[in-house]
């Protein structure tokens, strides 16, 4: 059983999700990732939605770009929590992906991290999960920990140059 579930618009999408997964692999959070289109796929996007909780998905990812909406269309079919990533294509670079991520109407809400934010995304879903999940809440506080202390260890280089 998966706790989070990754959908990406295209396997384009692929090279910036594979950061969210190798986050919660590194976090131990169980995960499935697969490339549904809200647009060439809708019925199988509104599938993945609906069931997604009777199979045990507690979170779910959705990566698209341009002006494409999989996040919202995922809000849309479920009230679990959904993050959604824009990712950076077309002539707009990923702003158009932003906005058609982040401007949702009220009563269906998408939490969205930034262009390309696929592991923000990631660390976002284990915090939720943490609410529930005491192991992944230690796992987190560790893994900042870590991150500190990179910090200070640079920090410490750059003083002695």
């Amino acid at each position: 059983m998966a706790n989070v579930l990754i959908l990406m618009g295209s396997d384009s999408d692929f090279d910036v999700m594979k950061k969210a997964a190798k986050v919660l692999s590194e976090m131990d959070v169980s995960f499935e990732i697969d490339v549904c289109s809200a647009h060439r796929t809708p019925d199988r996007a509104k599938k993945y939605a609906e069931e997604a909780e009777q199979r045990g998905i507690e979170v779910i990812i959705a990566a698209a770009g341009m002006a494409a909406h999989l996040a919202g269309f995922i809000a849309a079919h479920t009230t679990l929590p959904v993050i959604g990533v824009p990712v950076a294509s077309g002539a707009l670079n990923g702003f158009d992906a932003l906005l058609s991520t982040v401007q949702m109407p009220p009563g269906v809400p998408v939490a969205t991290v930034g262009i390309n934010g696929a592991e923000n995304a990631a660390y976002l879903a284990c915090e939720i999960l943490s609410l529930k999940y005491p192991e992944i809440r230690d796992r987190l506080k560790h893994k900042r920990k870590e991150m500190y202390n990179t910090v200070i260890e640079k920090s410490e280089k750059i003083k002695k140059k």
